[in-house]
């Protein structure tokens, strides 16, 4: 039986249950198994890394957030720093752009190890469906962002179902980035934009979708 949870902070719209999970065991538990497998396709992982060129500015310091053994960042573009959060250890051990990472659980703990303004710019890869408490992660996130940076959140039709909130379930693929821009306007960015960045209903091809927050 799924857990009783509250919605992040009663987003407008949302059902009490919006955050829950059928499988509502500690994180910690699903994630401790590495994956070295891609969770979206060769077409759409093109996209991802066209986007990160085009929004991510070299030679900055950025924060892979919910990231794995890979960040599908552009092989030619060189960073200042490249830090990376997940849940598994072994996973970020084995992500070559990665200077240097920390393991915590998001649904738990949502304050990041990481100064003020310390970060040119964050992305977050096909993960954003399994936070309960996405506004406050995000919020934070706006913290160590620099003025006039940015985080790019990408999202397919792909997910561990049972570890994908409620609210990411029940919605049409159509509508997780009206979601997310929800989130991202109530933790306090100034600019969201949206972005289709592989068309869907192709035939064996994933879909893949952006939304971009901008800070002041």
């Amino acid at each position: 039986m799924a857990e009783s949870q509250s919605t992040d902070e009663q987003l407008p719209g949302l059902p009490d249950n919006a955050f829950v999970k059928e499988d509502p065991s500690p994180d910690q538990l699903f994630y401790a198994a590495p994956r070295f497998v891609a969770h979206i396709d060769g077409n759409a992982i093109e996209a991802v890394t066209a986007l990160y060129r085009d929004v991510l500015p070299a030679g900055g310091v950025i924060l892979d957030l919910m990231s794995s053994w890979i960040s599908h960042l552009p092989a030619d573009v060189a960073y200042g720093e490249v830090i990376g959060h997940g849940m598994n250890a072994m996973e970020l051990k084995a992500n070559p752009r990665l200077n240097r990472f920390f393991v915590q659980n998001l649904n738990e703990n949502q304050v990041l190890p990481l100064e003020d303004h310390s970060v040119d710019a964050a992305m977050i890869c096909v993960s954003i469906q399994y936070l309960q408490k996405p506004v406050a992660v995000l919020r934070d996130l706006l913290r160590v962002l620099k003025p006039d940076s940015s985080v790019s959140i990408t999202f397919s039709n792909r997910c561990f179902p049972t570890k994908a909130v409620a609210v990411w379930q029940a919605l049409r693929d159509e509508d997780h980035a009206k979601l997310v821009t929800l989130y991202l306007e109530h933790a306090g960015f100034a600019q969201v934009e949206t972005r289709t960045l592989v068309e869907p209903g192709q035939k064996g091809v994933d879909p893949l979708w952006a939304v971009i927050g901008r800070t002041a």
